[in-house]
């Protein structure tokens, strides 16, 4: 899914089903959304009926000065209008009261919603097959887990709250409009559908641009997260130029969906409030007349007039709902994509017990390819004896590493089996097949806390004297000695606060840690001086003592004592033997041996 690919899925696949699955989330919270709805409704309601006591008081007002100056009353009664005031503030902080309760309950029903959301997101990441990641850029997953969920989480609150109030607000001032006068009630309903004319259509422009604004916010993050994982390598090889215009032309199309979407929506409030105008002047006239005729009061206007102004609010806030629920409908498309994407196959209802395992495996006719249609791995067949050293080499693309995938079952194999001790890998539960195994790969990985901790994630109950054993075992625990604070000093976050060799020793602590009936090393001495080199290989011969031990070779002078040596081209086995044996054939690993002998002479 690469930052430039042809954006022919700008409209949602499925604008309401995105929206109905999200409201299947909102069930579990009927009673706090009914609680919600009842809040908004008298918050409304005592929000409503003030204009009309304002309007008495004007009346009031009015008719006291008319009296004075016709001399029928004393003038303005103050008492009787204080009164009016009074209820009018009491009426305002009984609607301010029942907002805030509404908001309170409202902003906890989005946020358990939404916290439900990343609990399945985390879930459902470690189900995902690896062949997910490999094919989507860290920064677009990402994006999914956080900016979407984030964006699900602000626009549910604020759209909910906002829908729900808008309706009531529109039912309870009609009802008031026509509690004053029907036929300026009619005047206000028969603008409406122009309202809507202009808020459908500039909806139907924007919801293209919203959802392209949230897909282009997924790649940019998933280019910023690739240049800045590796500004080395970038930097290194001058690629800052071609970073810059793939960077460039992403926030390129990112601006001009987002500001296209906005632009779209920011019509609305101009032509909203054109229309609104418009319509005060003509419930002024009609009013004017129907004063005339003593149909109506004078504060029967203003009433009416700020009722019509409260009802055309909802509807110029039309397009910032739509704003809201199109946001909320594209983040929630591209989460329940992921949370729907197709799992690891199922674990089978009776998996084999690893406890008596010791390490035996065969491959039998194993055929396999990424993309069923191209096989890469034609018909693999090996048999690897408990505490044997296995070696497997090959030069690049000859399946080496698939292998190794397909053995601990990051993928399964598309004919053939692969057996541990006799039983199928895929008659094991995923998580305790892998725990046979332990790793050394030629990147490391650390995280971010202390030395120890990152010992002690092999085997997460093991005691800090197991740790110190483990690492004095993979002659690291000098090194971490003459450190300043020790075992308790922090990696950073690239954890280049240690040299590439250091680091991996501390992998190799982890991996004795965890004491595996299987090892799978990928050869990793390559970038470190002579003398770490040396430890590192003083313990790898320590781990691999007694285990079955699989070493992806990459120079053949570090696999001469193997058992066996596979050797791989094009997804086969070509040959297979001992070193010695291998040589004296003369065939392809006695070529491939002596050019790298010929290379370091």
């Amino acid at each position: 899914m690469g930052p430039n690919r042809s954006a022919s899925n700008d409209k949602a696949k499925d604008f309401k089903g995105s929206l109905l699955k999200l409201a299947s989330y909102l069930k579990v919270y009927k009673v706090q959304i009914f609680i919600v709805i009842l809040f908004s409704v008298g918050s409304a309601a005592f929000s409503i009926v003030g204009p009309k006591v304002l309007g008495n008081a004007t009346t009031e007002i009015f008719n006291g000065l008319i009296g004075k100056v016709t001399g029928t009353s004393a003038g303005i009664n103050f008492e009787k209008i204080s009164g009016i005031l009074l209820t009018l503030l009491g009426l305002y902080l009984i609607s301010m009261f029942f907002s805030y309760v509404q908001g309170i309950i409202m902003t906890r029903v989005s946020q358990n919603v939404t916290y439900n959301l990343r609990k399945q997101i985390s879930s459902k990441i470690h189900k995902l097959p690896l062949k997910y990641f490999e094919s989507r850029q860290a920064g677009e997953i990402l994006s999914r887990v956080t900016n979407d969920v984030d964006t699900i989480s602000l626009n549910l609150e604020q759209s909910l709250s906002q829908i729900i109030s808008s309706i009531t607000l529109v039912i309870g001032i009609v009802f008031m409009m026509l509690s004053i006068n029907v036929l300026m009630t009619v005047l206000v309903l028969l603008i409406l559908p122009i309202s809507f004319i202009f808020v459908m259509l500039i909806v139907k422009k924007s919801q293209k641009h919203f959802l392209k604004q949230q897909e282009y916010l997924g790649h940019i993050n998933g280019i910023v997260e690739e240049t800045y994982g590796g500004h080395e390598v970038v930097t290194l090889f001058n690629g800052s130029e071609d970073v810059k215009q793939k960077f460039n032309e992403t926030n390129d199309i990112l601006f001009n969906s987002a500001w296209k979407s906005q632009f779209l929506s920011g019509m609305m409030h101009p032509i909203m409030n054109f229309i609104g105008n418009l319509s005060y002047v003509l419930i002024s006239m009609l009013g004017g007349w129907l004063v005339i005729k003593n149909t109506i009061e004078v504060g029967d206007i203003l009433s009416f007039t700020q009722y019509a102004r409260q009802f055309m609010n909802p509807i110029a806030q039309a397009a910032q709902i739509m704003n809201l629920v199109q946001a909320l409908a594209a983040a929630s498309e591209r989460v329940f994509e992921f949370l729907e994407e197709e799992e690891e196959v199922k674990e089978t209802d009776n998996p084999v017990n690893t406890d008596n395992i010791v390490g035996n495996v065969e491959f039998k006719n194993v055929a396999f390819g990424y993309d069923p249609n191209k096989t890469i791995i034609n018909n693999f067949s090996a048999k690897v004896k408990n505490g044997q050293k296995i070696a497997i080499v090959g030069p690049t693309g000859a399946g080496k590493t698939t292998m190794v995938k397909l053995l601990m079952r990051f993928y399964d194999v598309n004919s053939g089996s692969i057996k541990v001790d006799g039983h199928d890998v895929r008659d094991f539960k995923r998580n305790e097949l892998r725990n046979l195994f332990g790793m050394v790969l030629q990147d490391t990985w650390l995280y971010k806390d202390t030395i120890k901790e990152n010992i002690r994630y092999g085997k997460l109950d093991a005691t800090d004297e197991d740790v110190y054993d483990a690492a004095i075992s993979a002659h690291v625990d000098h090194f971490i000695r003459t450190l300043p604070e020790g075992y308790d000093m922090v990696l950073n976050e690239e954890s280049d606060n240690v040299s590439a060799g250091q680091k991996q020793l501390l992998t190799i602590a982890r991996v004795i840690l965890k004491d595996p009936k299987i090892l799978i090393l990928d050869e990793a001495t390559s970038s470190v001086d002579t003398r770490t080199e040396v430890l590192i290989q003083k313990a790898m011969d320590h781990l691999m003592k007694g285990r079955t031990s699989f070493i992806i070779a990459h120079r053949l002078s570090t696999i001469k004592n193997a058992d066996l040596i596979l050797v791989m081209d094009k997804g086969d086995i070509i040959e297979q033997g001992t070193h010695k044996e291998l040589l004296k054939k003369g065939g392809f690993y006695s070529k491939l041996y002596n050019s790298q002998f010929e290379k370091t002479e």
